[in-house]
């Protein structure tokens, strides 16, 4: 028993809790400045060469679960370690303070009164106690009297800001951990007409989304300065599903999950050869061009040879062709007239612009906000004053023996209190 007693000790201490959060925030820390979610090859590829701090290579950073921070076992159990120690700290320490800051502390004689921060002794006249006790009514103090004393509090409610910040904190810390375990975030590219189930942990169809539009609005320079999509959204089991709109700072939120316009790209570019069919072909990023170039190799000859690259950074074109040693051949514009392009006509129809989509599903959201609204109760509660009074009669005397006591503002009760005597002796 004595060991364990000192184990819950040592979990709520206050250095085990501020240990805990400088851990917490270099963790924090690492999860920043490390990328998170990539692929296993990417880390090997990144930090094979050039180990992190100059020792820890791509295995090494997946052996230590560098790769999801926020998710890691080490993580959740460092976020569960600091919420287990603010609950003990709770039960053992503010949940004590608060029952003896709400229960009513009787002093019956003066000598009692004179050990307070503020003490004072004033003649005192036939109801001075009953004046006295109007006189704090009037302020609003809380007044429990008896036949010779009088004990007034004012802004206890202050006293259940502490626990209820540990209460909020408890609550944050559960609804991260909560959304790093269940929660879910992908990131998907679609052309209008696709379709991507998202699927959950078990394998099950959460949601069959499906975009039926996609607008960019550009400013007189062709820079863009709004995206929008229009997104159907099927649910498991339903034939019909809703047409919601979306854009950039203008998220959807249906059902627990969290739909965010994110970016854009070039999905693909249908074009004519000659007077043949149509042909849709899919668009690639090459960064080694620019940050914003998508375009697709082309071969000219049957038999696969004399390519061209057909490039473009924009959906409204210009579509740019270049020869395999990279000179500039020509410029073609969407739904344009055709030209030659090494003795074949070449016409470009459209260029078909993909919506980024971002879905997050945290089931935590709730917990976290529940924590935030809380822990700000708290704190707003904390800043309440809690002030305490006692006054003892002395008929014999006729003397009126006054003290008071203050959690954080003392120099201010001592202010109030000449005040307060005045009104009793002048009235």
């Amino acid at each position: 028993m004595f060991i364990l007693r000192r184990i819950i000790t040592w979990i709520s201490s206050l250095k085990v809790a501020i240990f805990l959060l400088l851990i917490i925030a270099f963790s924090s820390a690492i999860g920043t400045a490390i990328p998170q979610g990539e692929s296993i090859e990417k880390y090997i590829e990144i930090y094979g060469k050039h180990p992190l701090l100059g020792f820890l290579s791509g295995e090494t950073l997946i052996a230590f679960q560098l790769d999801h921070v926020y998710s890691s076992d080490w993580f959740l159990g460092l976020l569960s370690w600091l919420a287990l120690s603010l609950m003990i700290c709770s039960w053992r320490r503010q949940w004590p303070i608060l029952q003896a800051a709400l229960r009513w502390i009787d002093y019956t004689k003066p000598e009692q009164l004179s050990k307070l921060a503020i003490a004072e002794t004033i003649p005192a006249k036939k109801g001075s106690l009953d004046n006295l006790a109007e006189q704090l009514k009037k302020k609003g103090w809380q007044i429990k009297k008896k036949s010779s004393r009088i004990a007034a509090r004012k802004g206890a409610i202050g006293r259940i800001g502490p626990p209820l910040i540990h209460l909020g904190l408890v609550f944050l810390l559960f609804g991260a951990a909560w959304g790093a375990v269940k929660g879910q975030r992908v990131e998907r590219f679609l052309a209008p007409g696709r379709s991507f189930e998202l699927v959950n942990r078990e394998g099950f169809n959460q949601l069959t989304l499906t975009l039926k539009n996609f607008e960019i609005e550009r400013d007189p320079a062709g820079r863009p300065e709004q995206f929008q999509s229009s997104i159907e959204l099927i649910e498991p089991g339903k034939s019909h599903g809703v047409i919601k709109q979306i854009s950039v700072n203008h998220p959807l939120r249906f059902k627990g999950i969290t739909i965010y316009q994110a970016d854009w790209s070039l999905a693909a570019i249908t074009l004519q050869l000659a007077k043949g069919p149509k042909l849709q072909l899919p668009l690639q990023n090459f960064p080694q061009l620019g940050e914003q170039i998508w375009g697709l190799v082309l071969p000219t000859n049957p038999n696969g040879t004399d390519p061209v690259l057909i490039s473009a950074s924009t959906e409204i074109g210009p579509v740019q062709v270049f020869d395999e040693n990279g000179q500039f051949i020509s410029g073609l514009s969407p739904g344009g007239e055709a030209k030659e392009i090494k003795g074949m006509p070449l016409r470009v129809i459209e260029v078909l612009p993909a919506s980024g989509l971002l879905l997050k599903r945290d089931p935590g959201v709730p917990l976290v906000y529940a924590g935030f609204a809380i822990t700000l109760i708290g704190g707003f509660l904390s800043m309440i004053t809690t002030n305490q009074l006692w006054a003892v009669s002395d008929n014999g005397r006729d003397l009126l023996y006054i003290g008071g006591l203050s959690n954080r503002n003392l120099p201010g009760l001592a202010n109030e209190m000449p005040n307060l005597l005045e009104a009793v002796l002048n009235k």
